[in-house]
Protein backbone atom coordinates (compact mmCIF):
# COMPACT_ATOMS: atom_id res chain seq x y z
CA UNK A 1 0.00 0.00 0.00
CA UNK A 2 3.05 2.27 0.24
CA UNK A 3 2.83 3.36 -3.41
CA UNK A 4 -0.87 4.19 -3.08
CA UNK A 5 -0.26 6.25 0.06
CA UNK A 6 2.63 8.09 -1.58
CA UNK A 7 0.34 8.85 -4.52
CA UNK A 8 -2.30 10.15 -2.10
CA UNK A 9 0.30 12.37 -0.35
CA UNK A 10 1.30 13.90 -3.70
CA UNK A 11 -2.35 14.70 -4.47
CA UNK A 12 -2.68 16.42 -1.07
CA UNK A 13 0.52 18.41 -1.60
CA UNK A 14 -0.36 19.44 -5.16
CA UNK A 15 -3.98 20.21 -4.19
CA UNK A 16 -5.03 19.11 -7.64
CA UNK A 17 -5.50 15.81 -9.46
CA UNK A 18 -4.25 17.45 -12.64
CA UNK A 19 -0.98 18.70 -11.09
CA UNK A 20 -0.49 15.43 -9.19
CA UNK A 21 -1.02 13.34 -12.34
CA UNK A 22 1.62 15.40 -14.11
CA UNK A 23 4.13 14.93 -11.27
CA UNK A 24 3.41 11.20 -11.03
CA UNK A 25 3.49 10.79 -14.82
CA UNK A 26 -0.01 9.30 -14.87
CA UNK A 27 -3.09 10.27 -16.77
CA UNK A 28 -5.75 11.98 -14.66
CA UNK A 29 -8.31 9.17 -15.22
CA UNK A 30 -5.72 6.59 -14.12
CA UNK A 31 -4.93 8.63 -11.02
CA UNK A 32 -8.63 8.98 -10.21
CA UNK A 33 -9.05 5.20 -10.46
CA UNK A 34 -6.11 4.62 -8.13
CA UNK A 35 -7.51 7.10 -5.62
CA UNK A 36 -10.94 5.44 -5.77
CA UNK A 37 -9.29 2.04 -5.21
CA UNK A 38 -7.43 3.38 -2.14
CA UNK A 39 -10.65 4.83 -0.71
CA UNK A 40 -12.38 1.47 -1.28
CA UNK A 41 -9.58 -0.38 0.50
CA UNK A 42 -9.70 1.97 3.50
CA UNK A 43 -13.50 2.05 3.44
CA UNK A 44 -13.95 5.82 3.73
CA UNK A 45 -13.73 8.92 1.58
CA UNK A 46 -10.40 10.75 1.84
CA UNK A 47 -11.48 13.92 0.03
CA UNK A 48 -14.56 16.07 -0.16
CA UNK A 49 -14.93 17.50 -3.63
CA UNK A 50 -16.04 21.15 -3.33
CA UNK A 51 -16.33 22.45 -6.87
CA UNK A 52 -12.89 22.02 -8.37
CA UNK A 53 -11.22 21.95 -4.94
CA UNK A 54 -10.27 18.86 -2.95
CA UNK A 55 -10.69 19.13 0.80
CA UNK A 56 -9.39 16.45 3.15
CA UNK A 57 -11.85 14.62 5.36
CA UNK A 58 -10.85 13.92 8.96
CA UNK A 59 -9.75 10.41 7.96
CA UNK A 60 -8.03 11.94 4.94
CA UNK A 61 -5.95 14.13 7.27
CA UNK A 62 -5.02 11.13 9.44
CA UNK A 63 -4.14 9.16 6.30
CA UNK A 64 -1.93 11.99 5.05
CA UNK A 65 -0.06 12.15 8.36
CA UNK A 66 0.41 8.37 8.20
CA UNK A 67 1.65 8.64 4.60
CA UNK A 68 4.24 11.23 5.68
CA UNK A 69 5.50 8.91 8.43
CA UNK A 70 5.77 6.05 5.94
CA UNK A 71 7.62 8.32 3.51
CA UNK A 72 10.12 9.25 6.21
CA UNK A 73 10.55 5.63 7.34
CA UNK A 74 10.97 4.46 3.77
CA UNK A 75 13.63 7.09 3.16
CA UNK A 76 15.47 6.07 6.35
CA UNK A 77 15.21 2.41 5.41
CA UNK A 78 16.68 2.99 1.96
CA UNK A 79 19.44 5.14 3.44
CA UNK A 80 20.28 2.48 6.05
CA UNK A 81 20.37 -0.26 3.41
CA UNK A 82 22.56 1.90 1.17
CA UNK A 83 24.96 2.67 4.01
CA UNK A 84 25.20 -0.96 5.08
CA UNK A 85 25.60 -2.18 1.50
CA UNK A 86 28.38 0.33 0.86
CA UNK A 87 30.26 0.01 4.14
CA UNK A 88 28.92 -3.03 5.98
CA UNK A 89 27.87 -0.67 8.79
CA UNK A 90 24.65 0.80 10.17
CA UNK A 91 24.19 4.04 12.12
CA UNK A 92 22.49 5.12 15.34
CA UNK A 93 21.91 8.73 16.36
CA UNK A 94 21.28 9.39 20.05
CA UNK A 95 19.90 12.66 21.37
CA UNK A 96 21.07 13.52 24.90
CA UNK A 97 19.95 16.33 27.17
CA UNK A 98 22.75 18.44 28.63
CA UNK A 99 22.64 16.59 31.95
CA UNK A 100 22.54 13.05 30.54
CA UNK A 101 25.34 14.01 28.14
CA UNK A 102 27.62 14.20 31.16
CA UNK A 103 26.15 11.46 33.34
CA UNK A 104 24.66 8.66 31.23
CA UNK A 105 25.61 8.99 27.57
CA UNK A 106 29.35 8.14 27.83
CA UNK A 107 28.63 4.77 29.48
CA UNK A 108 25.88 3.95 26.98
CA UNK A 109 28.08 4.71 23.99
CA UNK A 110 30.85 2.55 25.45
CA UNK A 111 28.43 -0.33 26.02
CA UNK A 112 26.80 -0.12 22.59
CA UNK A 113 30.12 0.29 20.78
CA UNK A 114 31.46 -2.84 22.45
CA UNK A 115 28.39 -4.97 21.66
CA UNK A 116 27.63 -3.50 18.21
CA UNK A 117 30.95 -2.66 16.53
CA UNK A 118 29.16 -2.60 13.15
CA UNK A 119 27.09 0.47 14.19
CA UNK A 120 28.39 4.01 13.82
CA UNK A 121 27.05 5.93 16.82
CA UNK A 122 26.43 9.67 16.62
CA UNK A 123 25.21 12.01 19.34
CA UNK A 124 23.17 15.21 19.27
CA UNK A 125 22.81 17.34 22.39
CA UNK A 126 20.30 19.92 23.51
CA UNK A 127 17.87 20.86 26.23
CA UNK A 128 15.27 18.28 27.23
CA UNK A 129 12.43 19.80 25.19
CA UNK A 130 14.72 19.97 22.16
CA UNK A 131 15.63 16.27 22.43
CA UNK A 132 11.94 15.35 22.69
CA UNK A 133 11.26 17.32 19.50
CA UNK A 134 14.21 15.68 17.72
CA UNK A 135 12.86 12.21 18.55
CA UNK A 136 9.30 13.16 17.57
CA UNK A 137 10.52 14.55 14.24
CA UNK A 138 12.79 11.52 13.64
CA UNK A 139 15.91 13.66 13.63
CA UNK A 140 17.45 11.21 16.12
CA UNK A 141 16.73 7.50 16.62
CA UNK A 142 16.35 7.68 20.38
CA UNK A 143 16.79 10.14 23.23
CA UNK A 144 18.16 10.06 26.76
CA UNK A 145 16.57 12.68 29.03
CA UNK A 146 16.68 13.38 32.76
CA UNK A 147 12.91 13.27 33.21
CA UNK A 148 9.89 11.16 32.26
CA UNK A 149 7.29 12.29 29.75
CA UNK A 150 3.73 11.46 28.73
CA UNK A 151 3.58 11.82 24.96
CA UNK A 152 1.19 9.76 22.83
CA UNK A 153 3.63 9.87 19.91
CA UNK A 154 6.60 8.48 21.86
CA UNK A 155 7.55 5.57 24.08
CA UNK A 156 9.19 6.49 27.39
CA UNK A 157 11.13 3.82 29.32
CA UNK A 158 12.36 4.78 32.82
CA UNK A 159 15.99 3.73 33.31
CA UNK A 160 16.89 4.86 36.83
CA UNK A 161 16.14 7.46 39.49
CA UNK A 162 18.62 10.16 40.39
CA UNK A 163 18.91 12.87 43.03
CA UNK A 164 21.28 15.65 44.05
CA UNK A 165 24.28 15.39 46.35
CA UNK A 166 26.22 18.14 48.13
CA UNK A 167 29.79 18.06 46.79
CA UNK A 168 32.63 19.74 48.69
CA UNK A 169 36.44 19.89 48.62
CA UNK A 170 37.71 17.27 51.07
CA UNK A 171 39.30 20.00 53.20
CA UNK A 172 36.20 22.21 53.31
CA UNK A 173 35.03 23.36 56.75
CA UNK A 174 31.71 21.55 56.24
CA UNK A 175 33.22 18.35 54.85
CA UNK A 176 33.12 16.49 58.15
CA UNK A 177 30.39 18.41 59.94
CA UNK A 178 27.94 16.14 61.72
CA UNK A 179 24.20 16.45 61.17
CA UNK A 180 24.23 18.57 58.03
CA UNK A 181 20.84 20.02 57.12
CA UNK A 182 19.50 21.83 54.08
CA UNK A 183 19.77 25.09 56.01
CA UNK A 184 23.56 24.80 55.91
CA UNK A 185 23.42 25.72 52.22
CA UNK A 186 22.17 29.22 53.02
CA UNK A 187 24.97 31.71 52.24
CA UNK A 188 27.31 28.89 51.21
CA UNK A 189 29.73 29.79 48.38
CA UNK A 190 28.66 27.62 45.45
CA UNK A 191 29.34 26.94 41.79
CA UNK A 192 26.13 26.05 39.98
CA UNK A 193 25.25 24.60 36.62
CA UNK A 194 24.15 27.08 33.96
CA UNK A 195 20.52 28.13 33.73
CA UNK A 196 18.01 26.63 31.31
CA UNK A 197 18.26 22.90 32.08
CA UNK A 198 16.01 20.71 34.25
CA UNK A 199 18.98 20.25 36.60
CA UNK A 200 19.34 23.97 37.27
CA UNK A 201 15.56 24.38 37.53
CA UNK A 202 15.55 21.61 40.10
CA UNK A 203 18.30 23.37 42.05
CA UNK A 204 16.51 26.72 41.96
CA UNK A 205 13.23 25.11 43.04
CA UNK A 206 15.06 23.56 46.00
CA UNK A 207 16.49 26.93 47.05
CA UNK A 208 13.12 28.62 46.73
CA UNK A 209 11.27 25.90 48.62
CA UNK A 210 13.63 26.12 51.60
CA UNK A 211 14.20 29.89 51.31
CA UNK A 212 17.92 29.50 50.70
CA UNK A 213 20.22 32.16 49.25
CA UNK A 214 23.61 30.58 48.51
CA UNK A 215 26.55 32.73 47.48
CA UNK A 216 26.71 31.80 43.79
CA UNK A 217 30.29 32.40 42.62
CA UNK A 218 30.06 30.90 39.11
CA UNK A 219 27.61 29.31 36.69
CA UNK A 220 29.16 26.73 34.34
CA UNK A 221 27.65 24.20 31.92
CA UNK A 222 30.23 21.47 32.57
CA UNK A 223 30.17 19.15 35.57
CA UNK A 224 33.86 18.39 35.05
CA UNK A 225 34.79 22.07 35.12
CA UNK A 226 32.72 22.62 38.26
CA UNK A 227 34.54 19.81 40.07
CA UNK A 228 37.95 21.12 39.05
CA UNK A 229 37.14 24.60 40.35
CA UNK A 230 35.77 23.66 43.76
CA UNK A 231 39.17 23.73 45.49
CA UNK A 232 40.25 26.92 43.75
CA UNK A 233 37.07 28.77 44.72
CA UNK A 234 36.66 27.12 48.14
CA UNK A 235 33.11 26.44 47.06
CA UNK A 236 30.51 23.68 47.11
CA UNK A 237 28.10 22.46 44.45
CA UNK A 238 25.09 20.21 43.89
CA UNK A 239 25.56 17.41 41.38
CA UNK A 240 23.51 14.35 40.35
CA UNK A 241 24.33 11.16 42.21
CA UNK A 242 24.71 9.32 38.89
CA UNK A 243 27.67 11.52 38.00
CA UNK A 244 29.60 11.20 41.26
CA UNK A 245 31.73 8.14 40.64
CA UNK A 246 34.43 7.17 43.12
CA UNK A 247 37.31 7.78 40.70
CA UNK A 248 36.03 11.27 39.92
CA UNK A 249 35.92 12.16 43.60
CA UNK A 250 39.41 10.77 44.15
CA UNK A 251 40.86 12.57 41.13
CA UNK A 252 39.38 15.91 42.21
CA UNK A 253 39.84 15.39 45.97
CA UNK A 254 36.18 16.03 46.78
CA UNK A 255 33.52 14.29 48.84
CA UNK A 256 29.80 13.88 48.19
CA UNK A 257 27.35 14.18 51.07
CA UNK A 258 23.69 13.28 51.23
CA UNK A 259 21.10 15.48 52.94
CA UNK A 260 17.53 14.31 53.44
CA UNK A 261 16.01 17.15 51.45
CA UNK A 262 18.44 16.49 48.59
CA UNK A 263 17.38 12.84 48.48
CA UNK A 264 13.84 14.09 47.79
CA UNK A 265 14.96 15.87 44.60
CA UNK A 266 14.33 12.76 42.55
CA UNK A 267 14.33 12.73 38.77
CA UNK A 268 13.94 9.73 36.48
CA UNK A 269 16.38 9.35 33.60
CA UNK A 270 14.45 7.90 30.66
CA UNK A 271 14.92 6.47 27.21
CA UNK A 272 12.50 7.88 24.62
CA UNK A 273 11.85 6.68 21.08
CA UNK A 274 9.18 6.27 18.43
CA UNK A 275 7.08 3.12 17.94
CA UNK A 276 9.60 0.24 17.80
CA UNK A 277 7.73 -1.26 14.84
CA UNK A 278 8.76 1.78 12.82
CA UNK A 279 12.43 1.63 13.78
CA UNK A 280 15.20 -0.31 12.09
CA UNK A 281 16.20 -3.70 13.54
CA UNK A 282 19.58 -2.33 14.67
CA UNK A 283 17.92 0.52 16.58
CA UNK A 284 15.45 -1.91 18.19
CA UNK A 285 18.38 -4.09 19.28
CA UNK A 286 20.06 -1.09 20.90
CA UNK A 287 16.85 -0.12 22.71
CA UNK A 288 16.46 -3.63 24.12
CA UNK A 289 20.08 -3.63 25.25
CA UNK A 290 19.78 -0.25 26.98
CA UNK A 291 16.58 -1.28 28.76
CA UNK A 292 18.16 -4.56 29.87
CA UNK A 293 21.23 -2.72 31.14
CA UNK A 294 19.15 -0.74 33.64
CA UNK A 295 16.36 -3.23 34.40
Amino acid sequence: MYEELEMFAVIVEQRSLNKASSQLNLSQPALSRKLAKLENEIGVKLFLRVGKRLELTRIGQLTYEYALELRHLHKNYLQTVAEFTATGRASLTIGASLTTLQTTLPDLIQILTASHPEIDIKAVTGKTHEIITYVREHKVDLGIIASSIDDSALHCSPLFEDHLLLVLPSNHDMAHKKGLSIGDLNGLPMILFSRGTWYRLLTDELFEKHRLAPDVRMEIDSFEAILRLLHTCRAATLLPKSYMRRELMEDNDVIALSIRELEETKRTTSLIHADPARLSPSVRDCIREIEARYS
